[in-house]
């Protein structure tokens, strides 16, 4: 997801701007399809709600397939991200599903043209789910997030998600 924002933006993005729009991204498809495009936990941070796991993976403190990144997205440099090659969407992001593009193209089309302050002030602003971590960190759970948008039975959805996650997981560790 973050590779295909950089993509967006020319190569180049800032960081609190791509945290942002992966959130953002991920909170549609909740909303849309009752589930995330990407397997991450959701973490209120003072600039607003964030993916931690891509957090990690952006700050360079990822404690598994770092390598994986790096093959998309070079290391930090201040408060820039950029591709660490030409990447196209098409041919290179090829695990994104045609759905999760459009969702992807959703979010950066409304989006793209607000700075990160801004983005991360209407973050604040209109994703209840976010609640100040006043200067640290504070989990956001699924149901939370089910519940902010509306829908019907949030800790259930929240429940069949994280147990479809388990079912997923295990299977990548057989």
């Amino acid at each position: 997801m973050v590779a295909f924002f950089a993509v967006q933006a020319g190569g180049t993005i800032n960081i609190l701007k791509a945290t942002k729009l992966v959130y953002l991204a991920d909170r549609r498809s909740i909303d849309e399809r009752d589930h995330p495009i990407i397997n991450d936990n959701y973490t209120s941070m003072p600039f607003g709600p964030v993916n931690s796991y891509t957090y990690n993976y952006i700050d360079g403190a990822a404690p598994v397939r770092q390598d994986q990144w790096l093959e998309f997205i070079s290391p930090r440099n201040k408060n820039q991200i950029r591709l660490s090659r030409n990447v196209t969407i098409a041919e290179d992001l090829d695990e994104l599903s045609r759905a999760d593009i459009r969702i992807l193209e959703e979010t950066w089309n409304e989006f793209k043209d607000i700075d990160e302050f801004d983005l991360a002030e209407w973050t604040h602003k209109f994703c209840p789910e976010w609640k100040d971590p006043k200067g640290s960190s504070v989990p956001i759970d699924l149901a939370t997030i089910f519940a902010a948008l509306n829908k019907s039975d949030p800790v259930e959805r929240a429940k069949d998600l994280q147990d479809e996650r388990r079912i997923v997981a295990s299977h990548l560790a057989a």
